[in-house]
């Protein structure tokens, strides 16, 4: 028989307001943690962008404004590399955004060990690679993650258009191939660090090493020797400024750390140099190309 007593009823009564309100709070606390990922932004990004700067105070605010306009799930991880001038201040103008996050290097390492430690901090499934004094055009990282998705390759490129010291466009353009493979690499670089957007795990087995030598140049080879290809758009979604006071500026010491990376790629000494002729011949065509547009 049914106990329809008032202790029963009142029992009853109890369990379901603990109910009800075991109910709402779990309600409520979801809703926090959904508040708190939107607000802190825990939730985990597609990308991970990672810029290393130091004494970029003339530049980095258009580098940050071209990340942080792209359509894709992202996160920005700046890397202050002991900068002197006001490149820290502004990065931390744009510390409110849950998208991005400020790393400060101890000690001056330079710009490969800032994009590794990027890299090593990054929660993104890619990673992509933006110096602070170049910038992107609107839906570069859309273009890229859908060239992945059908093709299937660790990494992918876009051609760059040329910028002046003052951030004028030069009209001056150099295209990539669709594809890219290991030889066409070994005798050229065709791969612009700055417009890279590679899987996560494929940067942590290739770190960027030999700051003396084009470390990225090395990166890539190493990553093509395993992978035997990875693919390009040609068209410039990277706005690439020129500098003469870049760490390869004369064409003397460019030639001499292109020679280095070979060695440090592991080709012997004939080889390397027979490598470097044909880098040579390659790089002054390239760049008659882009100047002659052709």
């Amino acid at each position: 028989m049914a106990d329809h007593s008032p202790d029963r009823k009142a029992k009853t009564g109890s369990m379901k307001a603990e109910l009800s309100y075991l109910h709402l709070c779990r309600k409520g606390a979801a809703q926090m943690g959904t508040r708190l990922r939107h607000v802190q932004g825990v939730k985990t990004p597609l990308v991970s962008v990672c810029m290393p700067a130091h004494n970029a105070q003339r530049t980095i605010r258009e580098a940050v404004e071209s990340v942080l306009s792209q359509s894709v799930s992202l996160e920005l991880l700046i890397v202050d590399d002991c900068s002197t001038d006001g490149t820290r201040r502004i990065a931390e103008e744009y510390g409110q955004d849950p998208r991005v996050r400020i790393l400060v290097n101890t000690e001056n390492i330079g710009a490969a060990k800032s994009r590794n430690r990027a890299v090593q901090e990054a929660r993104g499934k890619y990673v992509a690679f933006l110096d602070a004094d170049d910038c992107w055009a609107e839906g570069k990282l859309d273009r890229q993650l859908q060239k992945i998705r059908e093709t299937k390759d660790v990494l992918c490129c876009t051609g760059r258009e040329l910028m002046r010291p003052d951030g004028s466009l030069t009209g001056r353009v150099i295209g990539v191939p669709e594809t890219i493979t290991y030889r066409m690499e070994l005798h050229g670089n065709r791969i612009n660090c700055s417009s890279v957007l590679m899987k996560r795990e494929a940067a942590l087995q290739f770190p960027m090493e030999h700051e003396d030598s084009h470390e990225d140049y090395i990166a890539w080879i190493k990553l093509l020797r395993k992978y035997g290809r990875v693919c390009g758009i040609n068209e410039p979604l990277l706005k690439y400024r020129l500098s003469a006071g870049g760490k390869s500026g004369t064409k003397l010491k460019s030639a001499a750390m292109t020679y280095h990376a070979y060695r440090y790629a592991g080709f012997g000494p004939v080889r390397s140099c027979c490598l470097f002729a044909s880098y040579a011949v390659c790089g002054v065509a390239k760049y008659l190309r882009a100047f002659l547009h052709i």
